[in-house]
């Protein structure tokens, strides 16, 4: 195979707190049926590339289990296929020294370049274009990078290019810039040019936007090229980013089209039933995945396998995880609830104008979500309020939570 696909699916995914407690961000459930690291798999697979190294770290058994062999992505080939890369003796560092601990997998491939992609990220793109330039440049490493808000600059590796694409200044997250070019976190190398900046760039930490990539365009003056990407791309490492670009597939205009049939996203799915709606349900804008039993009113929504909603339940602009069951009577507006979740009847979750940031976490939690973890239970006649974070077996020592409290 001429292109090695190296995925770095080992983040914790810290800002998506109770999501990611019991599995990293890249396993993350997303789209109903989907998990987040689906759309990079998809993409190589679309793309041709079928020999995958998946960089793994922070609780990986559920996203070992979601991949297992690579069967829906045809990834479970005789002559390539998706390999598991786990950490040993040591956690990675950074995203460089994840792919310097495994160079020796790297090096046995006979492969002509290699392609790092993050497994965190929503988006569909053709890597075949981008390899295309890569070789027409005769390119040392080419960065996928992508037009941003000046306002975001300071989350990514921003750059500048000459009138031939090729990168002539780089810089990680800088608090200051006149440059709206960021980096995607997508970057496909020669291969040999990859193994040797590993091992002269020598650090702990070696992380390719701080280390890698200033040494090759500043020391090095290697060939760096920028492949600019037009499409949708987005990262839903926040609660609201995740809940944000969930709720925009529920819309007739949605910049990411699940439905395209020229370039579809694979998973491994359940093996549900179908859809069934009750006599008196009633369903706008929403999400309904495969298992799901609504006899009562879901807006706005997406709703994961097997949720079940009962009469008089009313569901709006949220997120429910497999699983879950909102019994009857019960309200639920702005919510993400994990799997597994059950809400007794007649509780309102979500409620009320009082929008005081989470105490324990203000930086996560300030927009008026709640979020409620895995196997949580809701007891009957609840009045939740926003910016609540439930753990499993709360302890409920009121009929009333206040906005901005977490219940352990």
């Amino acid at each position: 195979m001429e292109t090695l696909a190296l995925i770095l699916a080992g983040g914790k995914g810290s800002r998506l707190d109770l999501l990611s407690q019991k599995r990293s961000k890249p396993a993350v459930p997303f789209a109903g049926k989907y998990r987040i690291i689906d759309f990079t798999l998809s993409n190589c697979a679309q793309s041709g590339i079928y020999d995958i190294g998946i960089l793994t770290q922070y609780l990986p058994f559920s996203l070992n289990e979601h991949i297992g062999v690579g069967k829906p992505w045809d990834l479970d080939r005789r002559d390539s296929g998706v390999v598991l890369l786990h950490p040993h003796n040591q956690w990675y560092l950074g995203t460089a020294d994840a792919v310097l601990r495994n160079i020796e997998f790297v090096k046995r491939k006979n492969a002509k370049y290699v392609l790092i992609l993050s497994g965190d990220h929503i988006y569909k793109m053709d890597y075949r274009a981008m390899i295309e330039k890569h070789a027409k440049t005769n390119a040392d490493l080419t960065i996928a990078t992508i037009k941003v808000d000046p306002s975001e600059t300071n989350r990514f590796g921003m750059m500048e290019v000459d009138s031939n694409d090729s990168i002539i200044d780089f810089e990680e997250k800088p608090l200051k810039t006149n440059s709206t070019l960021a980096s995607m976190g997508i970057y496909l190398f020669n291969k040999q040019a990859l193994i040797d900046a590993l091992n002269e760039v020598v650090r702990p930490d070696l992380d390719f936007g701080k280390d890698i990539i200033p040494y090759l365009i500043k020391v090095k003056k290697s060939k760096v090229v920028s492949h600019t990407f037009e499409g949708y791309w987005q990262d839903v490492g926040t609660y609201d980013s995740y809940l944000e670009t969930s709720l925009a597939l529920t819309k007739s205009d949605t910049k990411l089209d699940l439905y395209d049939e020229e370039w579809k996203i694979y998973t491994r799915s359940e093996e549900k039933p179908p859809v069934k709606i009750g006599s008196k349900a009633k369903i706008e804008n929403s999400l309904i995945s495969n298992g799901c039993i609504i006899e009562g009113t879901v807006i706005n929504s997406v709703l994961s396998p097997g949720v079940i909603v009962e009469a008089g339940a009313i569901i709006e602009d949220s997120v429910i995880l497999n699983d879950s069951v909102i019994k009857k009577n019960s309200i639920i507006n702005k919510c993400i609830f994990d799997k597994k979740v059950v809400i007794e009847e007649n509780s309102k979750v979500g409620f009320g104008n009082d929008y005081t940031p989470n105490i324990e976490k203000p930086d996560v939690l300030f927009s008026g979500i709640t979020v409620l973890e895995k196997h949580s239970v809701v007891p009957k006649n609840m009045i939740i309020g926003r910016n609540v974070r439930i753990y499993k077996d709360a302890n409920f020592s009121n009929q009333v939570v206040k906005s901005g409290s977490s219940i352990k």
